[in-house]
């Protein structure tokens, strides 16, 4: 099934409404795929609408730094708690800077979620990553906000 979104435009429909887009961040277009929660015979609410024009809004270079800080503390943490600080492992190099962590570092999908709590906007973004190829990162944003980092399914 599919749609033309009065905010989102062409959407396809598969158990959540979808489509690709480019985003521009340091200069370079990024693919991903937008995904708005909701079931398929439900308008999209209008706080979603919401969320992803604040989003889009915010998601400019700056930001994207901070998110990139953050996934470098995560990484890091993980590092540690793997007990790779000491040792050498392939899969988890030292990595220092925030342009290390973007060269291992993929964004996957922008998550425009369903509303649960009036007022309270959230979005989950997730990456793909070389050191956890399986699960990934995801980032869960409260009005436009980081809130939360962990593996993809922390937003799925």
């Amino acid at each position: 099934m599919s749609k033309i979104d009065k905010v989102f435009g062409q959407l396809e429909y598969n158990y959540f409404w979808y489509k690709e887009m480019n985003v521009t961040l340091f200069g370079k277009d990024q693919e991903v795929t937008l995904i708005i929660e909701g079931e398929g015979d439900e308008d999209i609410e209008e706080e979603q609408y919401g969320a992803y024009t604040n989003l889009i809004k915010k998601l400019d270079d700056k930001f994207y730094s901070e998110i990139l800080n953050k996934i470098l503390e995560y990484y890091k943490e993980t590092r540690h708690e793997l007990g790779y600080e000491d040792e050498e492992d392939e899969r988890y190099p030292p990595i220092e800077t925030v342009e290390e962590i973007a060269k291992h570092i993929k964004f996957k999908t922008i998550t425009i979620q369903d509303i649960y709590d009036e007022g309270e906007r959230r979005v989950g973004l997730t990456f793909d990553c070389t050191w956890d190829e399986e699960q990934g990162i995801g980032i869960q944003l409260l009005n436009e906000n980081i809130d939360e980092i962990g593996a993809e399914d922390l937003v799925l």
